[in-house]
């Protein structure tokens, strides 16, 4: 791949020699550089400054008016899943409940259902296709999870998916084992037998196969317990699974001292944190993940960002992108909304989207800012005045052009 030199960037966003987990204060600060020059060699960063400071060569890539930042890493999704469910979407607007709605066949037993139907090249198929849309909208790395599978067979096709998709995609993509998502229904009086399935017959496969970086579990009242979650999570690190857990969406029931007991990866929804809770999470060295989209679809109370963040914690956001919560996979939404409705600053909600979420994959040495050495996954706006524009302006697609390792999508 020859090099790329691309000149006269209006600003270059995300700047920084080295990078770390962002924390509390240190989220506000987003290094930019004005009227800037980027070099690229062979999909990685290997230069860049004030054009004043350009090297003098030919340019290939010309004068640019928008702004270029890293590509959005998007570290909780469940992108694999079989149709949608605009049905129970309506249900909720008439006024039905979840617990109607899943009397009446609905929620993630639905969802379960149409996945043990659907063929592993029609799941394929459907997948690939949602992670070309999100790769158009700016995300350059992203986490799926199994779930909706509840069964060996299942599951292990979802993850089989999962790594299909890791082989032939350019994003980079980390893979999540979530047989824990909730009870299939021929053990809903058989909890301890449903947590024997997962811990001794589909662990040991996926283990063999290499179908999964991370294990998860839904920690909340009427699914997981903290004990539960607990069990099952250290029958996966046995494996070298680490922990990215569902906590406190619903109740907070113990799931984030769970985490923190197990060094867990990341810390997810968080919508439900007491006083307590926050303080926990202050302290802790990992990740706490929000996702604004679910909160926002589900018309619950959003996650307490700007307390967090002004306690010190480390955030990231993420998507969510499944069909029963949150239909969507646009990180562009996701920044919008958290300015909006978190009152989180444009600069702490694309440092939570681009450094801190890659961070969330462990991929913060590769992904998530502009760095020498770094992989070129990069957002190209079309032309606008600012960068708080970009979540200001939320109903349009600002995005003119995606690149990922260094070749445009």
């Amino acid at each position: 791949m020859p090099s790329q030199i691309i000149t006269n960037i209006k600003q270059l966003v995300n700047v920084r020699e080295q990078t770390h987990l962002l924390r509390g204060e240190e989220l506000a600060h987003l290094p930019v550089i004005e009227n800037a020059y980027l070099i690229i060699e062979d999909g990685i960063i290997a230069e860049y400054g004030e054009m004043k400071d350009a090297p003098k060569v030919s340019a290939t890539g010309g004068d640019l008016e928008g702004i270029i930042l890293p590509a959005w890493c998007d570290s909780h999704t469940h992108l694999v899943f079989a149709g949608s469910r605009e049905n129970e979407f309506v249900d909720k607007i008439k006024g039905l409940s979840y617990a109607e709605i899943a009397a009446k066949g609905g929620g993630i037993l639905n969802s379960a259902k149409k996945l043990n139907q659907a063929s592993e090249d029609e799941l394929f198929n459907q997948a690939w296709k949602r992670l070309e849309e999100v790769s158009k909208l700016g995300t350059g790395a992203i986490e799926i999870k199994s779930g909706y599978g509840l069964s060996v067979e299942g599951e292990l096709k979802m993850l089989r998916v999962i790594k299909k998709l890791k082989e032939r995609s350019s994003l980079s993509i980390k893979s999540t084992f979530l047989g824990a998502h909730t009870y299939p229904i021929e053990y809903k009086e058989n909890h301890q037998g449903y947590i024997d399935l997962i811990i001794n017959e589909m662990l040991p496969i996926i283990a063999e196969e290499k179908l999964a970086d991370y294990i998860d579990v839904f920690c909340e009242k009427g699914f997981f317990s903290a004990e539960e979650t607990e069990t099952i999570c250290r029958a996966g690190m046995q494996y070298g699974l680490k922990p990215k857990l569902h906590v406190n969406q619903l109740n907070s029931i113990g799931g984030i001292e769970t985490g923190i007991k197990l060094n867990a990866v990341s810390l997810d929804h968080l919508e439900t944190l007491t006083e307590t809770d926050i303080a926990l999470l202050t302290k802790w060295k990992g990740v706490s993940t929000l996702l604004p989209t679910a909160a926002f679809f589900l018309r619950m109370p959003l996650q307490p960002a700007r307390q967090l963040i002004d306690s010190g914690a480390a955030i990231a956001l993420a998507s969510d992108y499944n069909p029963g919560s949150s239909p969507s996979g646009n990180m562009n939404f996701v920044v919008a909304l958290s300015c909006i409705q978190m009152r989180m600053l444009p600069e702490e909600a694309i440092n939570a989207a681009t450094i801190n979420g890659a961070y969330a994959m462990e991929l913060g040495n590769e992904l998530g800012g502009i760095t020498v050495g770094k992989k070129a996954n990069l957002i190209f706006t079309k032309p606008i005045p600012s960068l708080a524009y970009l979540p200001y302006s939320f109903g349009n697609n600002l995005i003119d052009k995606v690149m990922i390792g260094g070749e445009f999508i």
